[in-house]
């Protein structure tokens, strides 16, 4: 009894024995990458809606607003008045400065009139002077006579010279009056301020009554046709992209919306701190109503593959952008080699170089642990 119970826990323990070794020496079943077609290859960004051209507007001199004539969300074309000061004093000022250009100008015009009559005296002076020369010559007049002439004469021609500078003194004068009143006009026209541009109002700082101070912002402007999106690239992703390639962007508050846009500008700075890339999108078909600053999520299509195989980043063995070991399956036992990968996708998967051997099955799920040399089947 005792040799019939020894010998079938001998039988038991021999086929637990079998059992475990062709368990433990079986071809395990691990997946493995298959070819896709038309893979896409993007590069993932966050950042936020910003304008290129973005100002904030005042008034050059202080005042008290009296009128505000925009609010914000307004498009106003460009030259529109958005707002005035109280310009009464300033007003004084301009008539004042109109009638010193007017007293100017009726100055130049006498001593304009004084500078003919002189000309004209002098050419009369001159004949007579010339008339009793002649006389003197023949006899018939004294030579002091003669003389006393050319005196008079002499005299004329300095009167005229008086006249010509008064006359240029004339002319400075209405010059400084005109450029008064120029200065005065444009002090005045400070006291207005327009649209630089057509623009969109994204904030408007002051009402009326406000007392403000010189260059004191009023309005905040963008040009509606420079929204863009600012996106912060991954330094490590952003070598492949390049001015003029396709974006997706989603805006925070419409997630389930895709605006298509550009790319139209790389930053030639990347922060030194969290070592992004700026990246600048422009869309084509824009939201209604940009809201400067809303974050976005932006991806960029850098690449397209016709055909790939994609292993996960997780079954790479030190991945370092550009190379990785990954187990492989070739001819029915395991092997771990050093392979060169051409892309990433979005999704954290690895598209292999096309230059690896169609042979090699690369595993896609890693157990906790393989060995060289295992039996191994693709499933």
């Amino acid at each position: 009894m005792r040799r019939r119970l020894i010998g079938a826990i001998t039988a038991v323990g021999l086929l637990v024995t079998a059992g475990a070794w062709v368990w433990s020496t079986r071809p395990l079943l691990l997946p493995v990458a298959q070819v896709e077609q038309d893979v896409p290859v993007r590069v993932f960004g966050l950042g936020t809606i910003e304008a290129q051209v973005s100002s904030r507007i005042g008034f050059e001199v202080a005042g008290t607003l009296t009128e505000v004539l925009a609010d914000h969300g307004d498009q106003v074309a460009a030259g529109r008045v958005l707002a005035r000061l109280n310009s009464t004093a300033q007003e004084v000022r301009v008539l004042r400065a109109e009638a010193g250009v007017q007293s100017a100008d009726a100055h130049q015009a006498r001593v304009t009139a004084t500078l003919e009559r002189a000309t004209a005296q002098m050419q009369q002076k001159r004949s007579i002077a010339g008339r009793r020369r002649e006389l003197a010559g023949r006899g018939t007049a004294s030579v002091e006579t003669a003389e006393l002439a050319d005196t008079e004469a002499a005299l004329a021609v300095a009167d005229v010279a008086v006249a010509t500078a008064d006359v240029a003194v004339a002319r400075a004068a209405l010059a400084e009056a005109q450029a008064n009143l120029l200065a005065e006009q444009t002090a005045l026209a400070k006291h207005t301020i327009a649209a630089p541009y057509d623009a969109q109002i994204i904030s408007r700082h002051r009402e009326p009554g406000s007392a403000l101070g010189p260059n004191e912002t009023v309005f905040t402007l963008v040009d509606a046709k420079t929204i863009w999106a600012l996106a912060h690239v991954d330094e490590g992703r952003a070598g492949r992209i390049e001015e003029g390639q396709a974006a997706d962007v989603r805006l925070r508050s419409l997630p389930g919306v895709v605006f298509p846009g550009r790319v139209v500008r790389i930053g030639l700075e990347s922060d030194r701190v969290t070592e992004e890339r700026r990246v600048y999108v422009r869309c084509e078909r824009c939201p209604p109503r940009p809201v400067l600053g809303e974050q976005v999520q932006v991806e960029i299509q850098v690449d397209h593959l016709a055909r790939a195989r994609l292993v996960p980043e997780a079954a790479v063995v030190g991945f370092d952008g550009a190379t990785g070991k990954v187990w492989t399956i070739n001819n029915g036992t395991l092997r771990q080699q050093e392979v060169r990968f051409v892309a990433r996708t979005l999704d954290a998967r690895l598209a292999l170089d096309p230059a690896v051997p169609e042979d090699w099955a690369v595993v896609t799920q890693i157990p906790r642990s393989l060995r060289d040399g295992w039996a191994a089947r693709a499933q």
